[in-house]
């Protein structure tokens, strides 16, 4: 989980009073740095500040989801042979790792990672961690079809639920969501959850710092709570509390 945004010091604030991480800057060149969130010692997410080659084409503070992959380069040259279009061919970053930024046949941003010294983030599915991904976009059939055939994911229609909800699993996991289609819902893109407890007061915390609410808490009937938010600079991001087990 990546952070692109237009001002790098006021998100490293935000986030680390609205989930506790701490910021590990690393120098990238002069007056520049790259940040990695941690929580309890282990990455979480990272975060940049856009390019002047990315503002001047209009790309807005953002979380991109990274998707792992054994070769970067194999996975692009197949995702431009699906229908994806390759917006920044591969390319290695140091020593660390080797990427690309892929938009997949719907118009969705993604973003593929070749470990090499870094694997990406060492906790999920905790508290104020990654938990789950969901893709907007126009055409769900199409989309299930593109990362289906490129990643091995597979698509299961959410029991119970006229709407057409489809859960995406990996290996047998679930990792995201593909919403129905409604009105709105503006372009094609992936929205990043991050688990909480008492989402009400960590939304309502966003907020008075600065952040904007896009959908305040909701409860999904067997599922937990939902809300979508943005920070200071516009970057959109979900919360997610589950469903308490008795």
């Amino acid at each position: 989980m990546e952070l692109g945004t237009s001002n790098q010091h006021g998100a490293k604030r935000f986030y680390n009073e609205l989930f506790a991480w701490t910021a590990n800057d690393v120098p990238i060149g002069p007056d520049d740095f790259y940040t990695m969130f941690q929580l309890r010692g282990r990455d979480v997410a990272a975060a940049y500040s856009l390019r002047p080659d990315q503002k001047e084409q209009g790309v807005p503070p953002n979380w991109m989801l990274y998707v792992a992959t054994d070769n970067a380069d194999s996975t692009s040259e197949k995702a431009a042979q699906l229908g994806g279009k390759v917006l920044s061919s591969p390319f290695d970053v140091f020593d660390v790792g080797r990427m690309a930024v892929i938009q997949d046949p719907t118009g969705a941003v993604f973003a593929i990672w070749q470990a090499k010294r870094h694997h990406g983030i060492g906790v999920a599915s905790e508290e104020r961690a990654f938990c789950w991904a969901d893709l907007t976009t126009t055409d769900p059939k199409r989309a299930a079809d593109f990362y289906s055939q490129l990643f091995g994911w597979e698509t299961e229609a959410s029991k119970n639920d006229p709407a057409g909800y489809l859960h995406i699993l990996n290996q047998g996991n679930y990792i995201g969501g593909i919403p129905p289609v409604h009105e709105g819902q503006g372009p094609p893109h992936w929205l990043i959850y991050y688990q909480v407890s008492g989402i009400e007061s960590v939304a309502e915390h966003a907020k008075s710092n600065g952040g904007q609410t896009y959908q305040p808490p909701f409860t999904m009937p067997d599922t937990g709570k939902i809300a979508v938010l943005a920070d200071p600079q516009g970057a959109v991001f979900g919360l997610f509390e589950p469903l308490a087990r008795g």
